[in-house]
């Protein structure tokens, strides 16, 4: 509970001491830099992470096409095997 109450006391100190340093046209001045630089950073993080989400995207759905591709060619190969297991059993019966 203690932890808790310090916790909450630098976050309201921080606002308070943001708002005082706002007031002042040179800490503006700061405050703004310091955020269109956070901007910046989180823009281009957002552009990196949209790239590889649509990297990912393009070799999950290579993969999903290799996948069917390999399930159709296994049931094909089942399918063929049944056949000729088919018709050796009716070579035997005649």
């Amino acid at each position: 509970m203690r932890k808790l109450l310090w916790f909450l006391t630098g976050v309201v100190g921080g606002f308070v001491l943001a708002h005082l340093i706002d007031k002042d046209p040179r800490g503006h001045e700061v405050l703004t830099d310091v955020d269109a630089r956070i901007t910046e950073f989180t823009d281009r993080m957002s552009d990196a992470y949209r790239e590889q989400e649509s990297r990912f995207s393009g070799l999950v759905d290579d993969v999903k096409d290799a996948a069917a591709a390999g399930a159709e060619a296994a049931l094909a190969a089942a399918s063929d095997a049944a056949d000729s297991a088919a018709a050796i059993v009716d070579k035997t019966r005649d």
